[in-house]
Order: structure tokens, then sequence, then C-alpha cells
């Protein structure tokens, strides 16, 4: 039953490997080819897109700037490491006790809703303290790709078209990311740990 289990992930990690090369040329060649049977002018559309992309560029630096602030503050107060602390004390409390690689994971879960860049860093932190191959490794990775910088994108695209009043999206946004966290850690505890 094992064997049969190792056989099946294997096949499984190999079938993803080769989906993830091709996707993306795959959809770049799919657009060109629905692009020239509608007859779709691609290069002067490519250079449009272009244009009003840098003037986008251009009106969301405000936003930008003031939440990369707020980012670089929270990191540097040390409120990451006292959160991190706090819920250690907690899980200790309630009788969890410490639960080891789940909450070196945790700095990673906390950036990641503020910042992409932020959250690649403490990747890499745990690359560094961990080693990229090891079940630490493999969750951040995974986590990484199955969250998304929430403040952020609420930040720059609201604030880029004028949207005052956020309404649901933040919490909405806050949940994805929550039920991403919990998706990357099993399926990796499933693939990585056997």
């Amino acid at each position: 039953m094992n064997s049969l289990f190792l056989l099946m992930r294997d096949r499984l990690l190999d079938t993803a490997h080769m989906a993830s090369q091709w996707a993306v040329p795959a959809i770049f060649l799919v657009i060109i080819l629905v692009a020239w049977n509608r007859r779709v002018p691609m290069y002067e559309s490519f250079v449009t897109g272009a244009k009003e992309g840098f003037n986008i560029s251009v009106m969301i630096i405000p936003y930008l700037v003031a939440i990369l602030s707020v980012i670089a503050v929270f990191r540097a107060s040390g409120a990451l490491d006292d959160i991190k602390t706090g819920l250690n004390w907690m899980l200790a409390f309630v009788g969890l006790g410490h639960h080891g690689d789940k909450l070196e994971l945790l700095p990673l879960v906390l950036i990641r809703p503020l910042s992409g860049g932020g959250a690649r860093g403490v990747m890499l932190d745990l690359f560094s303290q961990h080693g990229a191959d090891s079940f630490i490794g493999y969750a951040a990775s995974v986590i990484q790709g199955s969250t998304e910088t929430t403040f952020y994108v609420v930040t720059v695209y609201f604030g880029s078209v004028g949207v005052r009043k956020i309404r649901h999206t933040l919490w909405a946004g806050l949940i994805a990311d929550l039920v991403g966290v919990v998706a990357a850690l099993f399926f990796t505890s499933l693939l990585f740990r056997g």
C-alpha cells in the first residue's frame, strides 16, 4: 500500500512539473492564436496596453509608498517576533505545546498578506535556516503560491480607481489566505512527509 502511494505521489509530482513548465507558453500561444483568428493588430495592441500600464504605474506610486512604509515599520519594530512569541505562549497555555515547524512558518503567514517582497525575504530566511528541500522550505514555497498579498492588492487596486469603501473585500481576501495556508500545509504534509 505504501509503495502504491509513493508511486502515485511521484506520478503526480511529475505531471505537475510538466504542466508547470508548459502552462505559461501555452497561455501565450492561445492568446496569440485567438488574436490572429480575430484579426487583432497584435503589435499595436501590445504597445497601447504598455502605454496604459505605464500610466497606471505612475498613478499607484503613492499607494505603493504608503503600504511599503507600513510594512517596513512593522518588520523593524519587532512586532512580528512579539506576535510569534505570544502565539507560542497561548498554545502552551491551552496545552497544545510547541508545534515546531508549523510555527516556524508563522512569520511568512503574517507577512504574506502585507507584502510579496517581505514574504519572499522571510521565505529566503527560512530556506537559509532549514534548507530549501526541507519540509519547511516546501511548505513556505507552497504558501507563497497559494496566498495573495491581500492588503497590498486592496490598497493599490482600490486606491488606483478611487474606491473608498472596500466592504467585504478585505475579509474575503483574508479568509481566502487562511484557506490557502491550511491547504498548503495539508498538501505539503501529504506529498512531502508521506
